[in-house]
């Protein structure tokens, strides 16, 4: 399958992470999702109803990762991949899940987890 259908830099506040303060205070994370499908039907008829609704799904990850919490941005990642296989038209998912401000003792640019999943 080579269709996909992209969302890059999806920000949500949070509170996943495995330290106290995590918890308790929300933070940044950006979430990256790739959805494999096929889009020929859509690009033929130009019809919302054959493709995946690229607006509603963005909403639906991004309310699902801002209101459950979980220890690890594995876990985050996971759950994502799982929603988004939810879809009925999704063939297979990467997601991507950044954590911008982990509590990282060194200077860094970013930590991310990537998962791939398929149905």
């Amino acid at each position: 399958m080579t269709d996909r259908i992209s969302l890059k830099g999806l920000e949500v506040f949070a509170t996943h992470g495995f330290l106290e303060h995590e918890a308790a205070h929300a933070q940044p994370f950006v979430v990256d999702v790739v959805v494999e499908v096929d889009l020929e039907s859509a690009g033929r008829t130009d019809r919302l109803s054959e493709t995946i609704d690229y607006g509603a799904l963005a909403v639906r990850v991004t309310d699902l990762v801002a209101s459950e919490t979980w220890s690890l941005i594995e876990r985050v990642a996971h759950r994502v991949a799982e929603a988004v296989l939810g879809e009925p038209r999704a063939v297979a998912v990467e997601v991507t899940v950044h954590k911008p401000r982990a509590p990282i003792p060194v200077p860094f640019a970013d930590v991310a987890v990537t998962v791939r999943r398929e149905k």
